[in-house]
């Protein structure tokens, strides 16, 4: 009888160390774990605190990772070296959620997406760009003054090339227009004011520098 009673309290005490585990401790509701983990991943809450500066920055910036976005997506059938491939694949991996998140930011401040209507209406591979960057935001530019972005000639021109020289035109006007898109992230930490965007501007600047630099060794090894 003894050791029945033994047993049966062992028994006892796995369940309730099993009911606790389950429901996340004592206190705790069912699904509470859940609840925690899900809070913990998801997006915290964009500032609705911005300038003008901000929004010409979010405004600008989703034409312009689009067509980084657009470059890339040619390399899967006309890059003719798998380092080319991979890095195409990680800039469209990267740049397709920034686009979100910036459309995000102007939902939260109420902002349109698109520029006000002027010379930079109508945007394309040439004139979606960014404009003269002083003064807190990108005022209206002709595609010659915008760092970075191809004319329709150049898109159709990489749009035209395989292999090596698509590799080698891919290097050089992708290197261009992360140029084009670091000046711009840069005027935005200089005179943005909303802190999720400043930190995105932060986050674009780091990663593209770095891939300048991969990009720079890729040409220099052709």
């Amino acid at each position: 009888m003894k050791r029945k009673s033994v047993f049966g309290v062992l028994v006892f005490t796995a369940a309730l160390t099993l009911t606790a585990a389950c429901t996340g401790g004592a206190g705790s509701t069912p699904g509470a774990a859940i609840s925690a983990a899900t809070t913990a991943a998801a997006p915290a809450a964009v500032s609705t605190a911005h300038n003008p500066a901000d929004t010409a920055f979010a405004q600008g910036m989703i034409p312009h990772h689009r067509g980084a976005v657009e470059m890339a997506g040619l390399a899967a059938t006309r890059a003719g070296s798998a380092q080319i491939t991979q890095l195409a694949t990680r800039i469209q991996q990267a740049q397709g959620p920034e686009i979100d998140r910036l459309q995000g930011f102007l939902r939260a401040w109420s902002e349109p997406e698109t520029m006000p209507a002027g010379p930079m209406g109508g945007m394309n591979h040439g004139d979606m760009g960014h404009g003269d960057m002083s003064g807190g935001g990108m005022s209206a530019a002709t595609p010659s003054q915008v760092p970075g972005m191809m004319s329709d000639q150049q898109m159709q021109q990489l749009e035209q090339a395989s292999g090596a020289e698509f590799d080698r035109l891919f290097l050089q006007r992708m290197t261009e227009h992360h140029n084009g898109a670091i000046a711009m992230a840069n005027t935005e930490l200089a005179t943005g004011q909303n802190p999720e965007a400043k930190a995105l501007a932060q986050q674009i600047v780091d990663a593209q520098q770095a891939e300048i630099g991969e990009m720079q060794g890729l040409l220099a090894a052709r």
